[in-house]
């Protein structure tokens, strides 16, 4: 099951790939469905708070007509960052699976961990590594990608 839905979580990283976007994607889902999709969108939309998790979450809360997303889990290909890992607390997400870890700005326990380091009111269940070769690998082709157009453009 895990893997089913951290493939949905990948097209919508595919989607932020071909928009130039850093290609990470997240869903949610509620009783075995998928309720929300979202990918990044920080580039197109020039708004640093327009990532996956958090882009994913507002619609979720939309759908249910609340802020609340209790017995919800969230897929995410990439290890979220301190902004969406504090938005995934607050809105009350039961289970987090995460793809690739981000050993830069990683927030579930590569920087520093805010599921397991502070206390909060409300835990969220983390599993790693969901699908991590398959994550790792769009993320390491975008940048190569990246670095190939900026290479291009010097020419």
């Amino acid at each position: 099951m895990e893997e089913k839905f951290m493939k949905i979580a990948l097209k919508e990283a595919k989607k932020a790939y071909d928009k130039l976007e850093i290609p990470v994607g997240a869903i949610i889902v509620k009783d075995g469905k998928v309720i929300a999709k979202a990918h990044n969108l920080k580039e197109t939309k020039l708004d640093t708070t327009k990532h996956a998790e958090i882009l994913a979450i507002q619609k979720a809360s939309k759908k249910l007509e609340s802020w609340r997303l209790l017995d919800c889990e969230m897929y995410v290909t990439l290890e979220p960052c301190s902004m969406c890992a504090g938005a995934i607390i607050n809105a009350r997400i039961s289970k987090l699976y995460i793809g690739a870890l981000d050993e830069k700005t990683g927030a579930a326990g590569s920087v520093l961990n805010l599921f397991e380091d502070y206390t909060f009111n409300h835990k969220v269940e983390v599993q790693k590594e969901i699908m991590r070769a398959e994550c790792e690998k769009i993320l390491k082709d975008f940048f190569k990608m990246l670095r190939k157009l900026k290479k291009e453009e010097k020419m």
